[in-house]
């Protein structure tokens, strides 16, 4: 069998068993290579396991399932979607793209997605690894791992104190387990492997390199608008949310729930997004856990301490990220200044409220209380933590390039402005697998490939060299605390010393930490 170009299917050899892929694009494609068993029937809830093997040739040609999540026909207002079907608790497996399967050692980018930790997947097209493969002669990998209720839920009954409660994290360390061992037969380099995400998959890849395994498999870090203002809760925290997730799933304990299929787990999912959701937050109806186990720090420490710090950061963010989830919400758009006013108590303490306010206030002069509340949620989830996490980096004396996505969105009259998630198509430089997705509607051609270039070109760079410099963009110094320097991107790319200085001058105010 050839493709339509006449080459034979590219064919690998593993341990486990041989694959074969297809040629994409110009570089081969290997789809739902399965990188861990099945955590199906008594593997729910359990440590990811190696994966027994298989005899013959698997074909490797389509993706496997997705992890089970909520989904909506047609899609979302913003996204217009971030997760399809099929979906299946069989579910752990891994795409690779390589430009010469068995050819000399290639730098390797290993993509966790994010999704607020209840949806999306690595099978997504958005997410191909073709063309950092194609433009950038890497290996790429992307990989599903357990959502919701099935990475993000464990039961003391089931588990002793002494074991993880963060599934999903054993899932995405299995992942880069099978990286470092069978990633050279695709023409990879298994010491020169790059981890990148974007969201909760940029908080997965700062998790990882604060677990005393994983940090040893990759030597660089990419940071896409991690959030890392939220809290991480301690086991015993945690167990309220278990404890409300089997209520909403009408069981008793684990044993009843790994009886129920997927559907059932999915569908009592959406009863704990409703139970948790707080008005001015972020909703995150599943969090990871600090178990010490798996988890030991907030992943925002991760990257300062012992080894982790030898790791070359990237870090960065959009200008609006809260748009994203707030600025189409008719509910939200009614805000009072009073209900704000409130909200920010929350974090700054009664007294400097009102001057938080006027503070964020003038900086967009004309806005609206709902302008004042996103400003405020995008500095303390996304913008400040990952300033401050540049911050300490920087007085460590390790690497770390920061950045701030500003080209703002044209659709919905601009109420979206710059947010989360945008940044991902300049990235990947594919818009040609956003055309479902509302938020990059409108934006122009010519100056949308001119910033995706740069950005795609960036990303390559770094996941080279440690450095995210090339011939087509200016100077990027790394952040120092002198000059602070930040790459913006926008329709004009260009390095702003201490660009997020207000934001982070302002929360330096904040009340004091609960946690």
């Amino acid at each position: 069998m050839t493709d339509t170009q006449g080459h034979a299917p590219p064919v690998v050899r593993l341990p486990a068993g041989r694959l074969r892929g297809v040629f994409e694009g110009g570089v081969a494609a290997f789809k739902g290579v399965p990188y861990a068993a099945p955590p199906v029937g008594d593997l729910r809830w359990r440590v990811a396991r190696p994966h027994p093997g298989w005899s013959g040739t698997r074909d490797a040609t389509s993706y496997g399932p997705s992890s089970p999540q909520m989904f909506v026909e047609g899609g979302d207002p913003v996204l217009g979607g971030h997760g399809l079907p099929p979906f299946d608790d069989d579910c752990l497996t891994l795409n690779v793209w390589t430009p010469a399967p068995g050819g000399a050692g290639r730098p390797v980018l290993v993509w966790i997605h994010g999704g607020g930790f209840v949806s999306g997947s690595g099978s997504l097209p958005v997410y191909s690894g073709e063309t950092f493969a194609r433009d950038g002669d890497l290996v790429v990998v992307t990989l599903n791992y357990r959502l919701g209720p099935l990475g993000y839920l464990s039961f003391g009954d089931e588990a002793a104190e002494d074991g993880p409660a963060n599934f999903w994290l054993t899932d995405q360390l299995a992942a880069l387990r099978w990286v470092h061992d069978n990633i050279a037969h695709f023409g990879g380099d298994p010491d020169r492997v790059t981890v990148a995400g974007q969201s909760g998959g940029a908080l997965s890849t700062a998790a990882l390199a604060g677990h005393p395994e994983a940090q040893k498999l990759f030597g660089r870090a990419i940071l896409q608008s991690p959030p890392f203002g939220l809290h991480i809760p301690t086991r015993a925290e945690y167990r309220q949310r278990v404890d409300a997730y089997l209520r909403f799933a009408g069981v008793k304990d684990a044993g009843e729930l790994r009886r129920l299929p997927w559907t059932r787990l999915v569908e009592a999912a959406g009863g704990l997004f409703a139970h948790t959701t707080r008005w001015g937050y972020w909703p995150t109806p599943f969090l990871p856990v600090r178990d010490d186990v798996t988890l030991f720090d907030h992943p925002a420490q991760a990257l300062l301490h012992g080894a982790a710090t030898g790791i070359d950061v990237l870090v960065g963010w959009t200008r609006e990220e809260a748009n994203f989830g707030f600025a189409l919400d008719a509910g939200y758009a009614e805000s009072t200044r009073d209900r704000v006013l409130d909200r920010i108590a929350k974090t700054f303490g009664e007294g400097p409220a009102a001057d938080v306010y006027a503070e964020y206030a003038r900086a967009r002069p004309g806005g609206r209380p709902v302008g004042v509340l996103m400003d405020l949620i995008t500095d303390e989830l996304f913008r400040v933590p990952c300033v401050e996490l540049a911050e300490a980096r920087a007085a460590l004396g390790r690497p770390v390039w920061a950045y701030q996505f500003d080209l703002p969105a044209p659709v919905y009259g601009g109420r979206l402005a710059a947010a989360h998630c945008l940044e991902l198509p300049f990235v990947f430089d594919n818009f040609d697998r956003w055309a479902h997705a509302p938020l990059v509607e409108g934006i122009d051609p010519g100056m949308r490939e001119g910033l995706a270039r740069s950005m795609h070109q960036a990303w390559i760079a770094f996941a080279r060299t440690g450095d995210p410099n090339h011939a087509g963009m200016p100077a990027w110094e790394p952040y120092r605390t002198g000059a602070r320097t930040t790459m913006r991107f926008d329709s004009a790319v260009h390095p702003v010393d201490d660009l997020a200085g207000h934001a982070r001058r302002l929360h330096a105010r904040r009340a004091p930490a609960s946690e």
